[in-house]
C-alpha cells in the first residue's frame, strides 16, 4: 500500500468546490427511476443516459471530482466506442466503482440487513484497478425502528456486523491501492426525530471507526460517506436547515478523526434543494477539521433525468439541468450557495 498516493486521490475526491456523482444505481434501482420518466431500462438507454452526464463538460470539469460507477457501466463503451471510464478521466474526474453486492437479511435480527460482497473482492478490485477505478464504495444500511435505545432497531448486532464488513472492505481496497469510500447509512425512512437519528448515527460511526482501527485501515487514505443528522421522513416536525447543520457538524466532530481527509455526504432521500441547503449551512458554521463535500445520486440526477426523458433531442437540456445541480452543490460545498440562485437556471 502506497499511503501517499491513496491520500492524494482522497484529497482530490473532496477538492474544494467539487464533489462526487453517484451514478452507481443497480439495474433494479435505475429501472424504477426510468419507469418514472417512462423510459425503457435497456442496457443501451442506461449507457446513453450516463454518457450524457459524463459528457457534460462544464459540470464534469468544474464541479465533479469523481464518479461512482456500477459494474455494468465501468465496462461499457460510449456510442463512438470510447470507454466511459476514459470520458470521465478526460474531464479531469476520477473513476470509482461500487463493489458491494447489495443487502441480505441478518440472521436473528428481524427486519435488519447486512451488506454482502466480500467474497472474491480482492480479485474484483484488481480488475477494477486495471480498468481505471481509483476509489470504491461499499454501503451499509442501518434502519431506525421504534424505541429509544434498549430493545428495538437498530440492534447492536446489526451495527457491529455492518461496521465489521465496512472495515474489511476498506482494508482490501487499500491493499489494492484503491481509496475506500466507507458508507454507513442510517436511513431516514422512519418516524424518528432528529435527536434519535443523531444518537443512532453516533453509535454507528463510533463502531465503524473502532473496526477500521482494528483492521489497520489508514484513515488518511479513505473517505467517509455518512448521512446527515435528520429526522425520519414520516416525522411530523422536520428540523430547520440550521438545526440539521449544527447537529450534523457536532455529531461528526464527536466521531470522525481529523486524519480522515474528507466527508462526502449522501443525500439519502432529501429533496435536491434540501441536500444543497444543508451542506451550505454546515460550511457557514466553519472550523471543520476535514473537507466537507457531497456524493449525491438522486439529488444530482433527478432534474437531468426528467429533462432528458430518454429523447436524443433532450440531451442538451439534460446536461444543462445536471450542470445547474452540480454548480449549486459546488457553491454549497464552499458555503456560497443561496436559495435565489436556484431560480437562475443555466441558460
Amino acid at each position: 500500500m502506497n499511503l501517499a498516493d491513496l491520500n492524494k486521490v482522497a484529497l482530490a475526491m473532496v477538492a474544494p468546490g467539487k464533489g462526487l456523482l453517484a451514478a452507481d444505481e443497480s439495474t433494479g434501482t435505475i429501472k424504477k427511476r426510468f419507469d418514472a420518466i417512462k423510459v425503457e431500462s435497456s442496457e443501451e438507454n442506461r449507457r446513453d443516459y450516463r454518457e450524457m452526464l459524463f459528457r457534460s463538460h462544464e459540470a464534469m470539469s468544474r464541479y465533479i471530482s469523481g464518479v461512482i460507477l456500477y459494474d455494468e457501466t465501468i465496462w461499457q463503451n460510449a456510442k463512438d466506442g470510447t470507454p466511459l471510464v476514459r470520458i470521465i478521466e478526460q474531464s479531469g474526474a476520477i473513476p470509482g466503482i461500487k463493489v458491494d453486492e447489495g443487502t441480505q437479511a441478518l440472521p436473528n435480527c428481524p427486519g435488519e440487513l447486512v451488506t454482502s460482497g466480500l467474497d472474491k473482492l480482492a480479485e474484483r478490485l484488481k480488475k477494477y484497478y486495471e480498468r481505471g477505478a481509483r476509489f470504491a464504495k461499499w454501503r451499509a444500511v442501518i434502519d431506525i425502528g421504534p424505541g429509544t435505545g434498549g430493545p428495538g432497531v437498530p440492534t447492536m448486532t446489526a451495527i457491529h456486523v455492518n461496521a465489521h464488513a465496512l472495515a474489511r472492505y476498506a482494508a482490501l481496497c487499500q491493499a489494492a491501492q484503491i481509496v475506500p469510500i466507507v458508507e454507513p447509512e442510517v436511513l431516514m425512512d422512519g418516524d424518528h426525530d432528529i435527536d434519535r437519528c443523531y444518537d443512532v448515527t453516533q453509535r454507528v460511526l463510533n463502531k465503524t471507526f473502532q473496526e477500521l482501527r482494528v483492521q489497520r485501515v489508514a484513515l488518511e487514505g479513505m473517505i467517509l460517506k455518512p448521512n446527515m443528522a435528520i429526522a425520519g421522513k414520516k416525522f411530523a416536525g422536520q428540523a430547520g436547515v440550521d438545526e440539521v447543520a449544527e447537529k450534523t457538524v457536532r455529531m461528526l466532530k464527536a466521531c470522525v478523526p481529523a486524519a480522515v481527509p474528507g466527508i462526502a455526504f449522501l443525500s439519502g432521500g432529501q429533496s435536491d434543494e434540501d441536500a444543497t441547503a444543508h451542506l451550505d449551512a454546515m460550511h457557514r458554521i466553519g472550523g471543520l477539521p476535514w473537507q466537507l463535500s457531497f456524493s449525491y445520486g438522486r439529488a444530482l440526477q433527478a432534474a437531468p433525468q426528467k429533462a432528458w426523458s430518454g429523447k436524443p433531442e433532450n440531451v442538451a437540456a439534460g446536461q444543462r439541468a445536471f450542470t445547474h445541480r452540480a454548480r449549486m452543490n459546488s457553491l454549497a460545498s464552499l458555503g456560497q450557495w443561496s436559495a435565489d440562485l436556484e431560480t437562475r437556471k443555466a441558460a
